[in-house]
Formats: C-alpha cells, sequence, structure tokens
C-alpha cells in the first residue's frame, strides 16, 4: 500500500491508497507496455522523411481497442486519489498549494492571481499544525486563466530570503502586480511586503517572470518620508491611470487608543520607472483600518477597498455601517484622495462559510464584469489543519449604475459562469486544471527552476491521481485523437484514461505511457469514439515516476 500525497508549499499530507499498475507500485502483473508512437518534443521530421526506427515504431502502435483491453480492467480496479474540490466547485481556485492575499491582472484576455504561498508548520510530532506564524513565506504563487474556472499554474516566484530575487528581505507576503509598457516594452512589477517592515519590487519581461530585484532594497521602509509611525508597512495595492501615472497604497495596524481613526494608511505617486517614490507619501483618513489595502478605477472614480479592525464598536457600526474584519470601500474622484466611505462590499469570510479569520481581497474587471478574489481557511478542515492557512476563491462583484457596490449577500461555490469553452485543438498546459485529486506539479525547464515560475508540468503522479477540466469543447466534427508530451523515469510506466463529464463518465481513450529515457516525447492514441460537444474532461493516471507537460487533440 502506497501513501497518497497532497502537496501544499512544501508540506505533504497523506491519506491511503492502493498502486494498481505501473512502477514499483504493489500491484498484480500487467503486461510489459509496447512501444507507442514516441517523438521527441522539440523535433520536427522533414516532410518526405522517415527513418526505420520511427517505421517500426508506427507499425507497433496500439491500435484504440488493443489499448482498451490492455488497460480497462486495470482502471476499473483503482482506488481515486482524494480531492480538496468536489468537481462542478469553482472555488478555491487552487488545491495544489495554498494561496492567500490574492492579487489580479488582467493581460491578454487572461486573469493572473498572485498569492501568498502559506506553509503548513508543525509541531515537533510532524502530525499537529501549528498557527500560522508566516514568518516561513517567502515565495509567491502564480497561476492564470482565460474562463475563470480552468486555472493554469505557472509555479511560485521566488520573492525572498536567500535564494530569492530579494535577497535582503525574509519574507514575502500580500503581492500587488501592474504592468506598463516602458521604453517601448512591457514590464511587469510585483510588489510584497517583507512581513511588516517594508515593501519591495521586483520585476520582469512577462507575467509568470523570471522576475529580479532591480533596486536591492526596500522602496518603502521606515526610513521613506512620512513612513516611520506607520505600525505595519506592507499589504500594498498598485493603479496605473489611464495617463501611466501609477499610484501605490499601504499601511496598516491600530494603534492604541485609535481604532476608530488609526492613521496608518498611506498612498504615494510612483515614479514613472515603477521602482521609485515620487514625492512624499500621504496619509489616509481610514476609519477603523485594519490592513489589505485594495484600488480600483471604476467609471472615473478612484475606488479604495481595505479590510476593517477586529475594534468596530457599536456606535462605529451605526455611524459607517460595517463591524469587524469586513471589506469596505471608499470612492474619490482624485487618485490620491480624499476617500469617502461607500459601504461594504464583502462580509468577513466566516459569514459565508463558517470560518473567522483576516479578511483580504482584491477587485478585478474581466470580460466587462466584475469580481472579487478574497481567502478563507475552507481547505483546513479537509486537509485535516488548522491555524490560520488559507486559499483563494473568486465571486462576482455588481457595481450599480449610482456607483455604489452592493454587499455581496452569500457565495456559491458553483457560482461563476465559465466565460469561454476549452479549445482542445490547442496545445495545452497538463497543469491546467479545474480540480483534481492527489497530483502535484513542478518546474519544467532550467529557468523556471532556478527562478521558481514559468512552465510547469504535472508531477508526483501515482496510480489512481485525477485531474479534471471543465467546459472542454470538441465542436461537431469531434476529436479522433489525443497526444500529450511525456517524461518517464527509466523503468517506469503506465497509462492515461480520458473520460467525459466525471470520475464515472464515458471512457474514450487510453494513452499508453511505455519506459523511455527521461526525455519528453509526444505519444499519441487514437480514441475508442470520436468525440463530439461540450464536455467536462477527466484524465485518471495509472502508473508512476512520470510527469505530463501538455496535450492535445485532434480531428
Amino acid at each position: 500500500m502506497r501513501r497518497k500525497k497532497f502537496l501544499i508549499a512544501g508540506t505533504v499530507l497523506m491519506a491511503a491508497s492502493f498502486a494498481a499498475c505501473g512502477g514499483n507500485g504493489e500491484s498484480k502483473a500487467t503486461p510489459t507496455p509496447p512501444a507507442a508512437t514516441v517523438t521527441d518534443t522539440p523535433k520536427v521530421t522533414e516532410p518526405g522523411k522517415n527513418n526505420d526506427k520511427e517505421q517500426e515504431t508506427e507499425d507497433r502502435k496500439m491500435t484504440s481497442q488493443e489499448l482498451e483491453a490492455k488497460w480497462k480492467e486495470t482502471f476499473a480496479g483503482l482506488t481515486l486519489a482524494e480531492t480538496l474540490k468536489e468537481i462542478g466547485y469553482d472555488t478555491p481556485v487552487m488545491t495544489q498549494r495554498l494561496g492567500a492575499d490574492p492579487y489580479a491582472i488582467v493581460y491578454e484576455g487572461r486573469v493572473y492571481l498572485y498569492m501568498t504561498g502559506d506553509v503548513v508548520e508543525y509541531e515537533a510530532d510532524g502530525v499537529t499544525s501549528k498557527s500560522n506564524s508566516y514568518s516561513q513565506i517567502n515565495k509567491l504563487n502564480v497561476i492564470s486563466s482565460d474562463d475563470l474556472v480552468n486555472w493554469t499554474d505557472h509555479g511560485t516566484i521566488y520573492a525572498a530570503g536567500r535564494t530569492g530575487a530579494a535577497t535582503w528581505g525574509n519574507n514575502s507576503w500580500a503581492p500587488a502586480v501592474a504592468y506598463k509598457e516602458i521604453d517601448g516594452k512591457m514590464k511587469f512589477f510585483v510588489y510584497f511586503a517583507n512581513g511588516g517592515n517594508g515593501i519591495g519590487v521586483l520585476t520582469a519581461d512577462s507575467p509568470t517572470g523570471p522576475f529580479t530585484d532591480p533596486i536591492k532594497k526596500a522602496l518603502i521602509s521606515r526610513s521613506t518620508p512620512n513612513c516611520a509611525n506607520v505600525d505595519w508597512l506592507f499589504d500594498p495595492a498598485v493603479l496605473v491611470d489611464d495617463d501611466g501615472s501609477a499610484y501605490i497604497y499601504f499601511g496598516g495596524g491600530v494603534p492604541k487608543g485609535k481604532e476608530e481613526n488609526p492613521g496608518t494608511g498611506r498612498v504615494a505617486k510612483l515614479g514613472a520607472d515603477m521602482i521609485s517614490i515620487d514625492g512624499e507619501p500621504v496619509a489616509m483618513e481610514i476609519p477603523y483600518l485594519f490592513e489589505d489595502s485594495g484600488i480600483n478605477k471604476i467609471n472615473g472614480k478612484y475606488y479604495y477597498s481595505y479590510c476593517t479592525n477586529w475594534n468596530v464598536s457599536e456606535e462605529g457600526t451605526k455611524k459607517y455601517g460595517f463591524t469587524n474584519a469586513q471589506i469596505a470601500y471608499m470612492v474619490s474622484d482624485n487618485p490620491m484622495g480624499p476617500f469617502t466611505l461607500g459601504g461594504v462590499v464583502l462580509k468577513n469570510p466566516g459569514t459565508y462559510y463558517g470560518c473567522y479569520g483576516n479578511n483580504h481581497h482584491c477587485m478585478f474587471e474581466f470580460n466587462g464584469e466584475w469580481y472579487i478574489a478574497y481567502h478563507t481557511q475552507i481547505l483546513e478542515r479537509p486537509m485535516g489543519i488548522s491555524g490560520g492557512y488559507r486559499c483563494t476563491s473568486i465571486t462576482k462583484v455588481t457595481v450599480n449604475e449610482d456607483g455604489t457596490l452592493p454587499t455581496i449577500p452569500s457565495v456559491d461555490r458553483k457560482s461563476l459562469v465559465q466565460a469561454k469553452y476549452v479549445n482542445p485543438y490547442e496545445k495545452v498546459e497538463a497543469e491546467t486544471m479545474a480540480t483534481m485529486g492527489g497530483l502535484s506539479t513542478t518546474q519544467e525547464g532550467m529557468k523556471s527552476k532556478y527562478c521558481g515560475s514559468g512552465n510547469m508540468a504535472l508531477s508526483e503522479i501515482n496510480s489512481g491521481d485525477w485531474l479534471a477540466l471543465y467546459g472542454v469543447d470538441f465542436g461537431e466534427a469531434g476529436a479522433k485523437q489525443f497526444m500529450a508530451a511525456v517524461k518517464a523515469e527509466a523503468g517506469q510506466s503506465g497509462a492515461i484514461q480520458i473520460r467525459l463529464d466525471g470520475l464515472d463518465g464515458e471512457v474514450v481513450g487510453y494513452l499508453d505511457i511505455p519506459e523511455a529515457d527521461e526525455e519528453y516525447h509526444e505519444l499519441t492514441a487514437e480514441l475508442l469514439k470520436t468525440v463530439t460537444g461540450v464536455h467536462n474532461l477527466v484524465f485518471v493516471f495509472c502508473g508512476e515516476g512520470y510527469q505530463v507537460d501538455y496535450w492535445q487533440f485532434s480531428k
């Protein structure tokens, strides 16, 4: 018997599951896999050329019926991996790692989410979870989607610490992200909190990195004018205005006796280079501020949003209309303020889910609709942990004609409307998923391995692991063939089963994974039938010791 893994930011949680095929698992004997159609991923065969080895491989290719005969019984005996997110749920956005303090940008038709990479801390017994101290967090998680329900994992930005981009910092909390064209080239900027004592900035030429530190020190520190008395120098938010000018909002904390007006919020204009401050930061009057700055421009108005503190009195509720740890918003005609209180857009997640904790958010516009991303602690119970470990969810925000944002009354984990269908005839990164069971992802390629983010691949695959995508459109003509780029370790083999609509849905094909040379090969297989229409797509994995980089169907 082997142990099933849930890999959460360097922490492995185990649940029992049986290995039924492939690799070195305890299993009944299966036939030695015959050769499959193999093409080196970077190789392009010239037209009219085909050597004897390639012809021999083609001659040995198994039919779809032969693949079914080989693998049907084995897959029927698999115990499927447990999941932290039921098929059909659209939140949390990912379960292969934890992700808190979400911040979103929309670039070239995709939503990119950047999140604090919570690390589960344990007592000496290695089993009992401790309260989240946040002290071990020095990485930021990145995922993206063009439909809001299927998310591609881009890895973790190694932001701080000895091996991070900003070696001067110990931590990377609560990122804010922006992009701007500078000197004719699009540049991306990640602003992060070094604990509660300063804000750093990283830059890249791509939303997924690699990110580097352009100034080798904090952008904002206690030596920054008008910042020495800010309790918590953290939680940045950044706005790039229509004219290219940019602003950063930050700060938090509640000095004793100043619960109603802490005076710890700041706004500053950024330099044209986005890595400097233009002028002195300005104090903001924010009632009952706790933390978590947010900034948006909606219909020509500037919306500053934040988390209220835990000391809102009855009088404060009557005066301002909010209670503890809610997301309130303020409105101004000027990005530097002053701002006027508008209301509450999001209650504390405990109101919706029953698990109270700190509240952190961002709002973003995508395809003409407004959404709010926020974190909760809803994965703690299924993970068997506690202590304030967070994951990110998304729900829709309504903008009334008068500019007000009504309070979101309730949340539904199946409420998001898929923005577009997945095109299976284009190359799809294998680490794109709506939900999964048992899988992990790993950096693929030297650049990604060094910097943490970039190209990823499915990894830690074992028998019974699975992955699901929502809303895949095969069209009227339909798909007849499936290809995946797979790298198998020496002596390891397995198969991928393709199902429609659910874990118990119709099986439409198998991909045989033979022993290989630890290099990526494009493996192909004919489907059992022509697949047409729109379906949820499920891949079930058998065997171990292999990784998958991307896949594609063909007609």
